[in-house]
């Protein structure tokens, strides 16, 4: 990376509470606004692959076309390595990578996919320039991200104001934009993109085991997670505050009324 390259600032680390979170995602509940773009012999680039179920199942939907995946992060790759091994995937490419300085030549794919990435760029609109440099004529550049700003839950639970509020501070902090969601049509038009398709869509989670779920990894996540260590580290909370978060946390999942509601802005972008 260049020293002219602006740093991503990972807010959320490779804590397991964060990375039971991201084994979940498929392409059916985090890119189903993608999916009727996607045909077999595609090229395609996921940026900010992760753990890699969600690039598994698009080059599962573009076979026999290649599939590239990138992350920053060296550790996590052996993770989405073992992921597309299991599943007999041979034609996806691992490496790291740079979302701000893409390593790849002009128009080599025809879908350039990012999930959850832009809001923790320093530059979300110079990384949406270099997915549009990298695709071809005529493809699509797919990006979605949640907006903590609009999440919405059930009871009422001061604990879950001051955690949002803490974690909006932590975001940008570290260089992040927490409510990217309802930023990213305005970044794609920055970045030079004129055929724009916008959308939303949703998490929920209101059943037993989803409260369950969801509360237990925010818990662990706020107060053992890389969020948690920058928190301390600003001086933006104290152990006990994070404490109390975590057990907020626990308090909304197990009240059988709960109900939480993740909303997320995506754009499909024309090449």
């Amino acid at each position: 990376m260049s020293r002219s390259t602006p740093e991503a600032g990972y807010l959320h680390g490779h804590h397991d509470s964060v990375l039971r979170s991201h084994r979940w995602r498929t392409a059916e509940n985090s890119a189903a606004y993608l999916l009727p773009q996607l045909r077999p012999g595609q090229a395609l680039l996921d940026v900010g692959c992760g753990p890699g179920t969600i690039t598994a199942d698009l080059a599962e939907r573009v076979a026999p076309g290649p599939v590239t995946a990138i992350d920053h992060a060296e550790g996590i790759l052996a993770e989405a390595r073992a992921e597309a091994a299991a599943r007999g995937l041979t034609g996806i490419t691992f490496a790291t990578g740079d979302a701000h300085a893409l390593d790849f030549a002009d128009d080599s794919f025809d879908v350039v996919h990012a999930h959850q990435v832009l809001q923790h760029l320093a530059d979300p609109v110079r990384a949406l320039r270099e997915m549009r440099r990298v695709c071809r004529p005529g493809g699509v550049v797919a990006v979605r991200d949640s907006d903590y700003g609009a999440m919405s839950w059930f009871p009422a639970t001061p604990g879950l104001d001051a955690w949002r509020e803490r974690y909006r501070r932590v975001a940008a902090a570290s260089g992040g934009e927490p409510d990217a969601g309802r930023r990213l049509l305005s970044w794609a038009r920055a970045a030079g993109f004129t055929e724009i398709a916008p959308s939303a869509a949703t998490w929920c989670f209101a059943t037993e085991d989803e409260r369950a779920w969801w509360s237990e990894l925010w818990a662990e996540r706020t107060v053992a997670s890389t969020f948690a260590e920058r928190a301390l580290a600003a001086g933006l909370a104290t152990e006990a505050e994070l404490a109390g978060t975590a057990a907020a946390w626990r308090a909304w999942g197990a009240d059988p009324d709960g109900w939480f509601c993740v909303p997320h802005g995506e754009l499909l972008c024309r090449a």
